[in-house]
């Protein structure tokens, strides 16, 4: 059977409702214990189920349907096996769960601004399954699933709205393998698995929202209308991004590449690269970026890239942010073909010791091209990174344009389904979640090593840039913008209801990150950077030349590497049988070298590449035909 949709999925067994439901799980068990016992059409029907289709009658398959007059060990199990209404509604409540782990992210709580209301959807609707009134509150048997072996369809209800239309929406029921399915169902399902915080942990949250902020907040005070393309209504992206990193270190990651657009650029290098406020409020003042004795063009502050180490849980983390010019996301394909270059060099053939991280906007991953082409690249053999993790920073506009005008689908990660990515939509002013999400996020990407993608719902405070009106093109958005309180505000509240970080202790930190911030200013006014540290690692030694001119150098080879390539690029293995055409391309190539003239450009290229390799050079051509060139003399590869 070909794959089809999970809606397909769920039309195709729409008739297991009513009066069916008893004789279809009936017919299923029989099928399950002999195909040949039942009717063909049942068994081809069975036989050829899509996957989501055959997990939920599996779901079904739990209690055990006795003929004649078996019984079971309890008496709800008995019950069921008596009572055919007791059958349905087990059925139909399996049914449900499924519903809900396919579609409840449609009425989760992902908007901070509260702008847009969840979707109804009849699925997620208990009356659809019969269940209203007395109903909702009948034992039913379920068997184990979610935890329960009896239970009524309200509780059932109670916590599935909890686990998938909360502050996370999952999508995972695309996925065609049952084992990542289950694995990322498990993370979000159970007692043992919801999220627990320490009072630690969420103190640190809070401390990482303050600090993210406080230098926003700061920057407008001192450089008002001045462009930064500020993180404003996104402040969780700073735990977030910790997050992802500590539990990935945890699971083996020793470097990440990071790339990003402009938008919370000058944030995340000061707080999450450690960029010194000195050194970024010194660029405001009109200080140059590069050293003295660097003579390099310069950019703007939101262009530029930075390393550091960090450590984590006593594991150090190697963080390259990747500069990034203008038109948008244009680094992307930039940053995982570093990634893939980094595992290249250091022998990672398993794809777990380096990271690729990318921040999105919602309007770039939607509308730019080159998301989708770059996720699309990520399970071919030649460009294989061990799956990307996708942040999105989802702004719920554009530069002026709502998602309605933008996309076709609900999300802006529709195009991430073309490699059966899972999506973590998140709502942005639940921080525990959003860190919860990410969490996921870095785990199933070192367990699975595919793309993964979170979703975070925030807005944009100031506009496209600080100099932007919003109000002109979204005055319904602004309007709600400016009085909604900020993530950390609502988090510090939050935080004191439960006792955990009382109202004085928050006001205390961000005081003391603005006072930081203002000795850090004054520091500003004659600090000069001193060393370039985008000449380090693998790039140390560069250095500028001394004098200004051709800097060619001497490229020809060798009589000895002549020689060596002029047999190399002819010679066929014993055994091997060429094309007929290819025999006399070898041949004129052989009688080329001989006598040294006639050259062609395709075997120029070739000496070229194969001096390089006897230097010691790994050389990687990529690309769909690179085997075989646009014109027949050049060939790459030669087949049997």
């Amino acid at each position: 059977m070909t794959e089809t949709s999970s809606r397909d999925e769920l039309l195709a067994t729409a008739f297991i409702s009513g009066e069916n439901a008893a004789f279809v799980a009936q017919t299923y068990q029989a099928y399950l214990k002999d195909p040949a016992s039942v009717d063909p059409s049942w068994s081809s029907y069975f036989a050829d189920m899509g996957d989501e289709a055959a997990n939920l009658l599996a779901d079904f398959e739990a209690p055990t349907w006795p003929s004649g007059g078996s019984s079971l060990s309890s008496g709800a199990a008995a019950n069921v096996a008596s009572d055919p209404q007791s059958i349905r509604n087990s059925i139909q409540l399996l049914l449900m769960i499924r519903n809900f782990r396919v579609l409840g992210h449609l009425q989760a709580n992902l908007d901070p601004l509260g702008l847009v209301e969840p979707t109804y959807h009849p699925d997620l609707d208990p009356k659809s399954y019969g269940f209203e009134g007395e109903a909702l509150d009948r034992e039913v048997f379920i068997d184990g699933q979610l935890g329960f072996q009896t239970t009524t369809p309200r509780e059932v209800l109670a916590y599935l709205r909890q686990v998938y239309c909360g502050s996370i929406g999952i999508e995972f029921m695309h996925i065609a393998e049952p084992e990542e399915k289950r694995w990322l169902q498990s993370r979000l399902e159970g007692d043992s698995q919801i999220e627990k915080f320490t009072d630690m942990g969420r103190r640190t949250i809070l401390e990482r929202l303050t600090e993210a902020e406080a230098f926003e907040k700061f920057l407008d005070k001192k450089f008002r209308g001045t462009k930064r393309f500020g993180l404003d209504g996104g402040e969780s992206t700073i735990p977030a991004l910790e997050q992802i990193i500590k539990q990935a270190s945890k699971e083996g990651v020793e470097e990440v590449v990071i790339g990003m657009a402009h938008r919370g650029r000058l944030n995340v290098l000061a707080n999450f690269m450690n960029k010194p406020y000195r050194a970024i409020f010194s660029e405001f003042l009109g200080t140059s970026a590069n050293p003295e004795d660097i003579d390099a063009s310069g950019d703007v502050k939101y262009h530029r890239g930075a390393s550091a180490d960090r450590e984590f849980d006593g594991s150090t983390v190697h963080l390259s942010l990747t500069a990034n010019p203008s038109h948008l996301e244009a680094v992307n394909p930039v940053v995982v073909g570093k990634v893939r270059a980094k595992m290249d060099h250091i022998g990672d053939e398993k794809r777990e010791k380096v990271l690729g991280l990318l921040l999105h906007g919602d309007a770039a991953f939607a509308g730019q091209g080159l998301v989708p082409e770059t996720i699309d690249l990520a399970g071919l053999r030649g460009y294989r990174t061990g799956g990307t993790i996708h942040f999105i920073t989802n702004n719920q506009i554009g530069f002026t344009t709502n998602p309605v005008n933008a996309r076709s689908g609900p999300y802006c990660t529709e195009v991430a389904k073309i490699v059966e990515a899972p999506i973590l939509h998140v709502n942005g002013d639940d921080p525990e979640a959003v860190v919860h999400a990410s969490r996921i996020a870095a785990s199933y990407r070192q367990k699975f090593k595919k793309d993964i993608v979170v979703d975070r719902f925030c807005y944009r405070r100031c506009g496209h840039n600080e100099g932007d009106e919003p109000m002109f093109s979204q005055p319904l958005m602004y309007t709600k913008i400016k009085a909604q309180r900020t993530t950390r505000e609502l988090y510090a509240e939050d935080l004191a209801e439960r006792q955990i970080v009382p109202v004085e202790d928050s006001t205390a930190l961000f005081n003391s990150a603005m006072e930081n911030l203002d000795e850090e200013f004054e520091a500003a006014q004659s600090y000069r950077p001193n060393e370039a540290d985008w000449l380090k690692g693998r790039w140390s030694g560069f250095e500028q030349p001394e004098k200004a001119g051709a800097r060619r150098g001497l490229t020809s080879i060798s009589d000895d590497t002549y020689a060596t390539l002029a047999k190399g690029l002819v010679n066929l293995p014993d055994g091997f049988t060429e094309n007929s055409k290819i025999a006399r391309l070898m041949k004129a190539k052989s009688a080329m070298f001989e006598s040294g003239e006639g050259f062609d450009w395709g075997t120029a290229e070739n000496m070229a590449f194969g001096s390089l390799l006897l230097e010691g050079n790994p050389i990687r051509m990529s690309g769909q035909d690179v085997r075989r060139g646009t014109f027949s003399h050049r060939h790459a590869v030669v087949y049997d």
